[in-house]
This record gives structure tokens, sequence and C-alpha cells, in this order.
């Protein structure tokens, strides 16, 4: 320094970063009590305010959640993780109601294992299991289920792959919350997995029809749909055994090419979703 203020060569290894960290700190003590020598510092007010701005965003950040960093760790872009985990389905109290409802009857059919109630508590337990992920697609998207639908419907990412996306994701978690209620269930063994093609047909058969209906109306059209093919099915049957009828491989063979063939219009139309609020 010459005559107390910061003499060019000094100035010119401070801009550049060159100076130690002890000297750095020197010049810049100096510079909050030297007027002079402050003004002659350069400064990019463009890039002072962009990196104030990351700044204030990363501070201002809302906190990542478990599910939010799980999905990052799957890999998926931040523009996707977001809108997935603002699906309502996939809140704490629809997760927690699931489990609820499928522990209490796991839980019931092992209490009743040895009478006949564990066998009806099964037998509901197949019949309802696939209307569950349904439930969920059905609060995946659009109003009054979604309160970001207006936000949401307006931005780019909206449409067809929003729907898809959020489906996928609700679909999973209740499918592998009914798959665990499945394998803990009492009885044979093929109770874990009956459940698993009725409920593919449901969700395709769903989003398939959802081209044509707003997805709660086909949600609910579909889901009630099954119940009372179910129930019809249960006063029709005389000599053979219900389950076998319902769920049995020749069913089986039915509910897969029939999610085959909704799979199939849903490829075919998926571009006619009508996510407007008016429908």
């Amino acid at each position: 320094m010459n005559d107390w203020h910061i003499d060019a060569g000094l100035l010119g290894e401070y801009e550049r970063g060159e100076l130690d960290p002890s000297r750095a700190m020197a010049v810049e003590a100096h510079m909050q009590a030297c007027p002079p020598c402050r003004s002659s510092i350069r400064v990019d007010f463009t890039w002072l305010t962009g990196n104030w701005s990351v700044v204030y965003d990363h501070v201002h950040a809302p906190k990542a959640g478990p599910g939010h960093r799980l999905l990052r760790r799957l890999g998926l872009p931040e523009h996707r993780i977001r809108l997935l985990t603002a699906t309502p389905a996939l809140r704490w109290s629809w997760l927690a109601a699931t489990v609820t409802v499928l522990g209490l009857a796991v839980a019931a059919a092992w209490l009743l294992r040895s009478g006949a109630g564990g066998a009806v508590l099964a037998t509901s337990f197949l019949i309802l299991a696939p209307v569950l992920p349904v439930v969920a697609v059905s609060g995946a998207y659009g109003p009054p289920a979604d309160p970001m639908h207006e936000i949401t419907g307006t931005t780019p990412s909206a449409g067809p792959a929003l729907v898809l996306w959020r489906a996928i994701s609700v679909i999973g978690v209740a499918m592998t919350m009914a798959a665990t209620a499945g394998v803990l269930l009492p009885g044979p063994g093929w109770f874990a997995v009956a459940w698993l093609l009725p409920a593919l047909l449901l969700c395709t058969g769903t989003l398939a029809l959802a081209t044509a209906l707003a997805l709660p109306v086909a949600a609910a059209t579909l889901g009630g749909l099954w119940l009372a093919g179910v129930l019809a099915a249960s006063r029709l049957v005389h000599g053979e055994p219900f389950l076998s009828v319902v769920f049995g491989p020749t069913a089986q063979l039915g509910y897969l090419a029939a999610a085959v063939a909704a799979a199939a219009v849903l490829i075919l139309r998926r571009r006619r979703f009508d996510l407007g609020a008016s429908r």
C-alpha cells in the first residue's frame, strides 16, 4: 500500500483471486474504511445480482422430503420430482389410510384364520385390493382432488405426460402396499398375486377411459363396474367355488387380454386427455 491506499498491482492480484486468505482479508479490511480504494474495485452488477439470486433461492428453497430424495437418487430430473411429489394421492394422509385398511384386513384374517371368517376376509381383500390403485389414480390429477391443477394445467409439463407420470407413481405405491399385505395374508399362496392382473386392468382401463371422460369419473365407473361384476358373480356361481371363477386361470387370462387392449387404446388416444376443469 502507498500512502495508505492499495496500489494497482495489489489491487489486480486481489481482483484475480491470487492473494492468500490473510492478505485478501487485509485488503478487504482496508477497503471497508477507505472509500477511494473501495470505489476503485470494478463491480459487475449483473454477475453480483445473479449470484445473490442463486444464494437466495438456495437458502429459501423448501427442504426435500424423504420421497423427494429417493426420487432424486433414482435419477429423475428435478422438474419431474416436483410434479410427482405434488400429487395429492402421495400425501401422508392417503398413505396412512391405505396402510391402516390393509393392515386391519391382514390382522383380522389372521385372528379368524381357524374359522370361516378368515376365508371371508381373504376374499374381501382380493375383491377390494384391485380398487386401491384406481382410487389413487383418481386423485392424481385434476380438480377437485388437486389444488395445484390451475397452475400445473397451464405449464408446458401439463398434458398426457403429466397424467401418466403421476398415475405410474401412485399405482406403484398402492400396488406395493397391497402386495405386501397379500404376502402377509393367511391362506393359499396365490392370494398374494391373484389381484394383480385385475388391478392392472382397472388402472390401464381407467387411463384409457380418461381419454373420453374426466379422470375421477373414469375411475369411479370402472371401480363400480368391477365391484358390481364381482357381486353379480357371487350370486350366479353355484357349482364352482367363487374364487376359482373370479380369480382362476381363465379369468386371469381374460384380465390380461383386456389390460393389453386398454393399453393399446391408451397409446392410440393418449393425446385426447381433456384436462380442463370444464369437462
